[in-house]
């Protein structure tokens, strides 16, 4: 059995205790058994039977349970920086997605590339994001937008969960924007995608999300109920784009629907705070979005002032969010959205997994869940998310074997 010694701080980020409560153990120890925690807690009491067992060394760092990035739209081709110029230069989001540019220029491109070279390009994104700590990725499709190509997305999404390690959490964005060729047809897409792509997509067990994204360049509160609604009915949990741009009712719409999610949420309304604390729908909040879009960000502390639970992820995507570095979009929250770095731990772990349905799985350390955690050099969350680096991550396991990195027996 297993044992991660001399541990400077250990944070388990139990349910329990609210959004700050990390449950940080001091001078612990972790145990683990077939890739699940058998037993954590201060290292002079761990029990008799672990003591002769393998063992590594974690020098005094920081453990953390592994970094779960609930927001991603990992297999795509082509990039955007044309549009990085024009934000700069004053053009909006809305603007250039009017002028052609936006969400349909990563379509034309995604719909260009093969299954093969998709999985290629996001296989090298996983291996770096691996090294930073992250042990689960959701990814959407919506770069296809007709069934062939939302399949073919949701196919390199299931290759790369059968390749592992990292877990991979498969969502359904068919509902992302309207194609080109419906433009003239808003309902006969929205048909499609409620008719043949959400049903096919359930049939053949690629999916475990189903999201839309409501905003006025996008679908509106109807059309995204139908789609949330026909996704429920596939067995698929409801995720949202929600409120980002414009205040379109998408938190709302998340409470009545019983989404797990509903995230970005920049526009929130007051009524929306209360509905998705009250349903106890996940607030993702992507701040990288927030910055390269120069918005306000989402408002964070009145929502787990009203009791939400805040998750933070990256928005991984070509356009407004190029990075895929979860521990940059950490202190991002800590900095633009007044969240403490324990704050902000809990929110890129348990209420994670919350946001993709797994928390019972994933997202703390604690006997019976997965043995996924990240050895980080620094001595407590405070100075990690503070002192911002390049990588901290020393080591990550994901279900107890170390699949990055290195550390001393």
């Amino acid at each position: 059995m297993p044992v991660l010694r001399n541990i400077g701080d250990l944070a388990s980020c139990r349910a329990e205790g609210g959004q700050a409560e990390i449950h940080a153990i001091s001078n612990a120890a972790l145990a683990w058994r077939d890739g699940v925690v058998c037993w954590l807690g201060p290292e002079d009491t761990l029990p008799f039977q672990y003591t002769a067992d393998e063992s590594f060394d974690a020098d005094g760092r920081l453990v953390v349970p592994g970094l779960v990035d609930c927001h991603t739209h990992l297999a795509f081709a082509g990039w955007r920086a044309g549009e990085f110029e024009q934000r700069i230069l004053g053009r909006s989001y809305l603007e250039i997605a009017e002028a052609g540019g936006g969400i349909l220029s990563t379509v034309r491109a995604t719909r260009t590339a093969s299954q093969e070279d998709l999985y290629k390009r996001s296989r090298l994104f996983l291996d770096e994001m691996l090294a930073l700590g992250v042990t689960t990725v959701e990814c959407k499709s919506g770069y296809g937008l007709s069934l062939e190509e939302e399949l073919k997305q949701l196919a390199v999404y299931r290759k790369l969960a059968e390749a592992g390690p990292v877990r991979i959490v498969p969502t359904l964005l068919a509902a992302h924007v309207v194609p080109p060729e419906y433009r003239e047809d808003r309902g006969g897409y929205v048909d499609l995608v409620v008719g043949e792509i959400i049903p096919q997509t359930a049939w053949a067990g690629l999916a475990r999300c189903c999201d839309v994204f409501l905003e006025e360049s996008a679908f509106s509160y109807d059309e995204s109920r139908r789609v949330l609604e026909a996704g429920n009915a596939a067995g698929l949990l409801g995720k949202l784009h929600a409120d980002q741009l414009t205040d379109g009712g998408g938190a709302r719409l998340a409470a009545e629907v019983g989404a797990v999610s509903a995230d970005h949420l920049e526009c929130i309304s007051d009524e929306g705070i209360q509905a998705v604390a009250e349903a106890g729908v996940v607030a993702v909040s992507l701040p990288i979005a927030t910055l390269y879009l120069n918005q306000d960000p989402m408002p964070a502390r009145r929502l787990i002032d009203a009791g939400a639970a805040v998750a933070v992820a990256t928005d991984f995507n070509p356009g407004s969010a190029p990075s895929y570095h979860l521990p940059f979009a950490m202190t991002l929250a800590c900095n633009l959205q007044r969240m403490t770095p324990a704050e902000v731990l809990k929110g890129a772990t348990l209420y994670a997994a919350r946001a993709v349905g797994l928390e019972d799985r994933i997202g703390s350390l604690e006997p019976g869940k997965a043995a996924d955690f990240a050895v980080i050099d620094a001595p407590d969350v405070d100075h990690w998310l503070y002192h911002l680096q390049p990588n901290a991550c020393v080591a990550t396991f994901i279900g107890g074997e170390i699949t990055s990195g290195s550390l001393p027996a």
